[in-house]
């Protein structure tokens, strides 16, 4: 190989190491096959992925991504903060319902749009202004496709909002937390962040309604968001069942359930410690 073509080889690694963290999440997303779309929240614009799907249903999945990094070094904050490692995207691309990620605002490279504020994925990255922009969008979604059923699946912080935005959306059935962010004061003292100021603590507001099923699903080897925290929260929902699986961490190995837990949520399931169990067991 001629120290010409190495040289530009070298460029193109460079490049695709410097690539934004929302380049690569679109380059992903596309990898598995999803249309990038946008749509207009309560004051933002959001851009949103969709699978292809071709049967029909009455349901509509709606996928929650976490917090990704909104400081760098823990004292800088992130010019782009959508996530580096795209879990509920991937636990999407699993899933053969009719299904959306939708991306918070401000985030996927819209960081610079007159709306955002760095407030948004920092101290309020859980504020009504956040919240209630995405139930708009939410909202659209099941008018535009007919739906008259929601399922949220939330993964981190996604979590925490997927708790949120339950009680805006009436046509919400089923919420599924994987090491969910449902007590943001609790982690925040965790970690000795400083506190999540402008932001809506999921575990301090009322109870989902009893009719909303409530699956929330827990690492043992999570050290981000430990198992003791989630469990706490669930303690206080009405409908909610709290599985921990021992072997996982914070963003592994969730897409190894997600199959089952699918098929779970279609028959309105009780997962047993037996199939947690199993899993963790079987790696």
């Amino acid at each position: 190989m001629t120290y010409s073509r190495l040289f530009c080889v070298a460029a193109l690694l460079i490049l695709a190491a410097c690539a934004s963290p929302s380049k690569r999440f679109d380059r992903q997303a596309a990898e598995l096959g999803f249309d990038k779309q946008e749509a207009l929240g309560d004051g933002f614009i959001h851009t949103l992925f969709k699978n292809q799907v071709s049967k029909g249903s009455s349901q509509l999945h709606v996928y929650l991504g976490g917090d990704g990094t909104p400081w760098l070094g823990g004292k800088f904050i992130a010019l782009d903060p959508t996530p580096r490692d795209p879990v509920a995207l991937r636990l999407m691309a699993l899933d053969d319902n009719p299904s959306v990620y939708l991306g918070r605002p401000c985030y996927h490279g819209r960081y610079n749009t007159p709306a955002c504020t760095p407030l948004l994925w920092t101290y309020q990255r859980y504020s009504s202004a956040v919240v209630n922009s995405m139930a708009v969008v939410i909202e659209k979604l099941l008018q535009s496709g007919g739906y008259q059923d929601l399922v949220m699946v939330g993964f981190s912080g996604g979590g925490g909002l997927a708790m949120l935005l339950a009680p805006k959306l009436p046509q919400t059935r089923q919420v599924v937390t994987l090491a969910g962010n449902l007590d943001i004061e609790a982690w925040t003292e965790l970690h000795d962040y400083d506190p999540l100021k402008g932001s809506i603590n999921p575990s301090l507001q009322a109870p989902l309604d009893a009719t909303i099923q409530q699956y929330h699903l827990a690492g043992g080897e999570d050290q981000n968001i430990p198992p003791w925290m989630v469990e706490a929260a669930v303690e206080k929902q009405p409908n909610g069942q709290f599985i921990t699986f021992e072997d996982f961490g914070h963003g592994c190995c969730w897409e190894e359930i997600w199959r089952s837990m699918l098929q779970c949520l279609a028959e309105s399931c009780e997962w047993s410690h037996q199939q947690s169990a199993a899993v963790s067991a079987h790696p």
